[in-house]
């Protein structure tokens, strides 16, 4: 009895220490996708966005984004249904109309997840990627004061610093970024313009993202059921966007204009990339995500000086370095006994409990 007794023990030791190295392994896995996430879809815009040549439409990659993106959310409810189309269609009627009421919460969230999605290629084609992988860090920022005033959370005296640290580093590469410009920048890019873009991105993030958590508050919906929803509204509401901005142009060209292998790889990004986030994000606690971002930054900055011929500083280095700084103390752990307050920033495609912190990059889970 006693010999069972002991073998059942060394069983669970070993399936405990089996699945504590797995997590591991994966916490690494994460890392790396969280990394390759970041860095990866702001240098692949900023190349195809400085090609020679005629340009795609953006407003019509926004919508190719989210229609793949839904796409790709019917297809994981579909198997998770087993392949019960019956079931499937019946699950969904009753998700998204009968509870039309819980679908049009959502449609707040998406016009701004659309409006930030525009905005980001705006200003990625004026800003050198290593300027916007910085700045675009005030989400952070813009997300934890919405927090504060939106959910009443509180954060700590670390946080605080971060946060002015944070928006101590952006401003001075403004400064630097003042006074030097890209190798490869021409007369159709306008860095006053980009600035203004990320600058509104990052207020319509913060805002976006904290409203999404805010009636998203006990919601039991999938987070692939959320993508569907915002991607109905994402695909209407893009499409107006197109219609307005683009509309004579994509009538005379054709709605894939310019869609070369490269501009097709941004989109497959956007789409799939924010879903692969989500699914790794899991595995990766708030220490991770905050180093992974802030690894992405020196990415981005190392590829944009030798992809675009980027000009590094010591103006830009300070202010760089204060921002991966802020971003890695922010992402510390509140002292025992403070209370939570990491506020989260549902990234472009996350529900519930599957939000991503406020420094991913927005992607194809809330957009």
């Amino acid at each position: 009895m006693g010999g069972e007794k002991h073998k059942q023990e060394v069983e669970e030791k070993t399936a405990t220490r089996g699945q504590s190295e797995v997590n591991k392994r994966l916490k690494y896995v994460s890392l790396v996708v969280l990394v390759f996430q970041n860095a990866s879809l702001i240098l692949s815009i900023r190349y195809v966005r400085t090609l020679p040549g005629e340009r795609f439409f953006t407003t019509s990659a926004v919508v190719m984004a989210e229609i793949l993106k839904v796409l790709t959310c019917l297809l994981i409810i579909l198997l998770q249904k087993k392949f019960n189309v019956k079931e499937t269609v019946l699950f969904l009627l009753d998700s998204i109309v009968f509870q039309y009421k819980d679908t049009l919460k959502l449609s707040v969230p998406s016009l701004i997840y659309t409006l930030q999605n525009n905005l980001q290629y705006v200003a990625i084609s004026n800003l050198p990627a290593a300027s916007f992988q910085v700045t675009y860090q005030l989400k952070i920022l813009t997300t934890a004061l919405f927090s504060v005033m939106m959910l009443r959370k509180s954060l700590s005296k670390v946080q605080w610093v971060s946060l002015l640290l944070l928006f101590a580093g952006v401003a001075i590469v403004q400064v630097q970024q003042d006074g030097n410009k890209e190798a490869s920048d021409n007369s159709n890019q306008n860095y006053m313009v980009g600035l203004i873009a990320v600058v509104i991105s990052c207020l319509s993030s913060g805002f976006a993202g904290v409203y999404f958590e805010k009636i998203l508050k006990g919601s039991s919906a999938s987070v692939w059921v959320r993508n569907v929803q915002l991607g109905i509204f994402g695909m209407a509401l893009g499409m107006l966007g197109l219609w307005w901005n683009d509309g004579p142009a994509v009538a005379e060209r054709g709605f894939l204009f310019g869609y070369t292998d490269m501009v097709w790889c941004v989109i497959f990004n956007q789409a799939f990339g924010g879903l692969l986030v989500a699914v790794v994000v899991k595995y990766a606690d708030n220490i991770l995500k905050g180093f992974a971002t802030s690894f992405s930054i020196i990415v981005s900055t190392v590829m944009s000086i030798y992809l675009f011929s980027f000009h590094v500083d010591l103006l830009f280095t300070a202010g760089a370095g204060l921002v991966i700084g802020a971003v890695y103390m922010y992402s510390l752990p509140k002292a025992p006994g403070g209370s939570s307050s990491s506020p989260s920033s549902a990234s472009s495609s996350t529900g519930g409990d599957d939000e991503l912190e406020a420094f991913l990059p927005k992607s194809v889970l809330v957009k």
